[in-house]
């Protein structure tokens, strides 16, 4: 059974919130990385099962940079340091979330 586009939305939404949430809570420890990329991927990857036109209309050109992401976490093309950790949650993300909770219309 396929799942609805609200209902993937809503489920990347429970991977990207808690990777904003750790990321918030303070210094990240190599388990908080580790908790975040891990959250990152699987939000993608939820987000790779949207019809194409529904990823176009919410992330457009994004979406390659975003599955890219995805690809050097899930293959290890990146060596995953708190620096690149932070600046991808504390700048990338909240766009993400945001397009995800205007699509969802909740604040």
């Amino acid at each position: 059974m396929s799942r609805s586009t609200e209902e993937l939305l809503r489920d990347a939404l429970t991977h990207f919130d808690p990777a904003i949430g750790y990321a918030h809570a303070g210094a990240l420890d190599q388990l908080a990385i580790d908790a975040v990329w891990l959250r990152l991927a699987s939000g993608i990857e939820v987000l790779a099962r949207l019809e194409p036109s529904v990823r176009e209309s919410l992330f457009g050109q994004d979406w390659t940079l975003m599955w890219g992401m995805r690809n050097r976490i899930a293959h290890g093309y990146l060596l995953v340091d708190q620096g690149t950790v932070r600046e991808t949650v504390e700048r990338d993300l909240p766009e993400v979330v945001g397009a995800l909770r205007r699509a969802l219309a909740i604040d």
